[in-house]
């Protein structure tokens, strides 16, 4: 690591931390992620799934993973460095974003899942903080820290990404969920783009549902019979809902962004669009 020096702390998580630093050959800016738990071989290194992910992955709109260093049993990785995350630019802001904002960063997180996908992984963990920008012009999904192989067999963890945007198979402890599941994350994220307030704030697993009961109204047996049977399953009980108008709740989006929000938040993942077939 002493080609690079290190300048401030960014960021702390379950898993490492994160600090600024500065290629000392190029001057480059960089964000070094070191991880918390030791490594004592590069096998062990190669097996994270955020190395075999973004190793695979080179793209404009996903955070590029410049090198991995192993030293002293200590793990660093060196990402390519961005001013900030989508969670902070909506924090600072004062005013709503025009749709022509939302539509270029909505293209961008798209654009950039569309890809980690037709590659064959899967995110798990989508959500503002995980997408970092320089300003609204320029935005890069990052921390595969949770992504998953498309083709990798269930049954997955049933604990996966931050519960307000969190997919309703992932809620009711359904084992074989897939990519849908980012989808539903996008679908959160862009509401929150509109009104800078997430969607379904719930302070529990029971509780989000609830929340999304409420704006969604209750979903039908007939509509998502899996989704039934993962209810009865935990013991939970739908409460009876009405639909809200997502209108009314969001009325500065077109009714183009309206119905591209109502197609993303299906309850049922199979009827959720995929990246690419999302024009916006």
């Amino acid at each position: 690591m002493n080609r690079y020096t290190t300048m401030k702390q960014l960021g702390d998580g379950t898993y490492g931390s994160v600090l600024m630093g500065r290629s000392i050959d190029s001057g480059e800016l960089v964000a070094i992620k070191k991880m918390k738990r030791k490594f004592y071989s590069w096998d062990e290194c190669m097996n994270l799934r955020e190395v075999k992910s973004l190793k695979k992955l080179n793209h404009a709109n996903v955070i590029k993973l410049k090198e991995v260093v192993r030293e002293n049993d200590h793990l660093y990785f060196v990402f390519e460095y961005m001013k900030e995350n989508l969670y902070q630019l909506m924090k600072d802001r004062n005013r709503l974003f025009p749709e022509s904002s939302i539509r270029n960063i909505m293209y961008q997180i798209l654009q950039g899942l569309a890809f980690i996908h037709k590659h064959g992984f899967f995110h798990r963990d989508m959500k503002p903080e995980n997408l970092l920008c320089m300003g609204p012009e320029l935005i890069k999904i990052a921390d595969f820290g949770l992504a998953r192989e498309i083709r990798s067999r269930p049954p997955y963890t049933d604990y996966v990404s931050t519960r307000w945007y969190r997919a309703p198979e992932v809620l009711l402890r359904s084992t074989n969920y897939s990519s849908p599941i980012d989808m539903w994350a996008v679908g959160c994220i862009m509401a929150e783009l509109y009104t800078l307030r997430p969607l379904f704030p719930g302070s529990s697993e029971i509780d989000e549902i609830f929340k999304i009961c409420q704006v969604l109204g209750t979903p039908k047996k007939n509509n998502w019979s899996e989704g039934f049977q993962l209810a009865t399953a935990m013991n939970f009980r739908w409460p009876q809902c009405v639909p809200n108008n997502l209108k009314t709740l969001i009325p500065n989006a077109s009714s183009e962004a309206i119905q591209l929000m109502r197609d993303m938040l299906q309850w049922d993942p199979k009827k959720r669009p995929t990246p690419s077939q999302v024009s916006f």
